[in-house]
């Protein structure tokens, strides 16, 4: 796991499921992104990213959080057409919004995936309000922990906000813990 301030790359998607228009991050800003990249035939997204996903979808207001899934193939090309997505996600009742990560024009790695540094899926990038990326995570990852860190995304802003009004203390979070600072 890693945790960063880089600006979020913008996705580029060539298909998306789920959504009536196409989406970018830049549409986005002023709410928190949660980025799921899978492959429908990768057995830990199944399992684990995509259940995670859809929890995070439905337990935070989508006012203020979004998740997007990000269908990622660098393998079995052939096996993980669009259709065979659109399929999948109305089987597995996934319905929050899934673009198909764009293929390079030379190499089994799609762009998006590459412009993230992804090493494989499942893969989570979690964006802040400001287009930031605040978590860049490969493999499983803790649901209370992730939703722990989602959760003080959630209050930053006001708490600054609110600190600055006040004098107070300021929660910082650097995707390991939380502390007070102050303002």
């Amino acid at each position: 796991m890693s945790t960063s301030q880089d600006r979020a790359p913008e996705l580029q998607v060539e298909q998306w499921f789920n959504s009536p228009q196409p989406i970018s991050l830049q549409a986005l800003r002023g709410r928190i992104v949660v980025l799921h990249a899978f492959q429908m035939l990768c057995p830990g997204c199944v399992a684990h990213g995509l259940p995670q996903a859809t929890a995070i979808s439905e337990t935070f207001p989508r006012d203020e959080v979004v998740v997007l899934g990000l269908h990622s193939v660098f393998e079995h090309h052939a096996a993980m057409p669009p259709l065979a997505l659109q399929a999948f996600l109305q089987e597995y009742r996934i319905g929050f919004p899934v673009g198909v990560d764009r293929p390079a024009p030379s190499g089994p790695v799609p762009l998006t995936m590459q412009a993230y540094g992804l090493r494989g899926t499942p893969s989570l990038v979690l964006v802040d309000r400001l287009g930031s990326i605040r978590l860049h995570h490969f493999g499983r990852m803790d649901d209370l922990r992730l939703g722990a860190m989602i959760g003080a995304l959630r209050v930053e802003p006001v708490a600054e906000r609110e600190a600055l009004r006040t004098g107070a203390s300021v929660p910082h979070c650097d995707g390991d813990a939380c502390a007070l600072t102050e303002s």
